[in-house]
Order: C-alpha cells, then sequence, then structure tokens
C-alpha cells in the first residue's frame, strides 16, 4: 500500500530540507522522482543539487535527460516515471500523480506560509485517505528535527 506522506515546511526552505530527505531515500535504496510545477524550478533545483554540500553528491539529471531511465534521482514538471522510481516527491504545489498507488512512498512538501500551499494540502490528505492510503503529517520541532504528528 502507498504511504503517503505531507511535510509542512515552516520557517525552513525546500532548499534546506530535499537534499538530506533524498540522501535517505538513496540509503534505502529507492530511486526518486521530484516533481515542481515548473521548469524554472526545476532548473534551480537541479544547480542546488549539485552544490549545497562541499561533502555529499546528490546522483540526478533533469527529466530531459537522455539516461534519464539509469538515474537514480530525476528532476521533472512531468507525471510520468521514466526511472522507475518507487519514490515520488511532490513541491511547489504539484498534483497527485494519477498512478499514486504504483509508488511506495509519495512525499508531498508543502509551505506552511503559504495558504495556496496549505488549501491544496488539505485536499491531498481527504483525497489520499478516501483512497485508502497510510498517511502521515510530520512537523519540525524547534530544533529543525522532523516529528510525526497525529
Amino acid at each position: 500500500m502507498t504511504e503517503v506522506l505531507f511535510y509542512h515546511l515552516q520557517a525552513m526552505s525546500l532548499e534546506s530540507v530535499l537534499p538530506p530527505l533524498l540522501e535517505k531515500s538513496l540509503e534505502r535504496g529507492w530511486r526518486v522522482v521530484v516533481q515542481s510545477t515548473s521548469p524554472e524550478r526545476t532548473d534551480a533545483l537541479d544547480a542546488h543539487l549539485w552544490t549545497y554540500s562541499d561533502d555529499s553528491f546528490l546522483p540526478h539529471a533533469t527529466w530531459r535527460a537522455g539516461d534519464a531511465q539509469d538515474q537514480p534521482i530525476i528532476l521533472s514538471i512531468e507525471e510520468s516515471n521514466p526511472n522507475g522510481a518507487n519514490v515520488r516527491f511532490l513541491i511547489d504545489n504539484a498534483a497527485l500523480p494519477v498512478d499514486c498507488d504504483s509508488y511506495e512512498r509519495v512525499v508531498l512538501v508543502f509551505d506552511g506560509d503559504d495558504a495556496d500551499a496549505l488549501t491544496a494540502a488539505r485536499g491531498a490528505w481527504a483525497d489520499c485517505k478516501a483512497r485508502g492510503f497510510e498517511v502521515t503529517y510530520w512537523q519540525a520541532d524547534e530544533r529543525g528535527r522532523w516529528q510525526r504528528r497525529q
């Protein structure tokens, strides 16, 4: 069954949160697609993932790459799954894909300071519950550590 995790960003940027989550995914042997809503955002994340840390490396490519099927992480604006990912990250209010149930895990990251993002996340939560997915809500504590909330 698909597990859907909702990550509520407050006083944190996607750029600080996404790389460690992707690192954990790769450590577990998962392949990942990160879906955004604009080519510009995807290109900015592409550049960021090459430079976010001096002592880390996240092998990735965008959906435009000729060898996308070989990449462990794909950054995309499309609903496709070119690398056979079993985990899909949705950022920037990207909608739940039609084939949600084909993933082991879907991670919806939303900006808690954006009213539209909150509304979209609430709608996605209701949709996921109605479809029988296991859903969990995560929020960072005052030290920046992620805590599962009820």
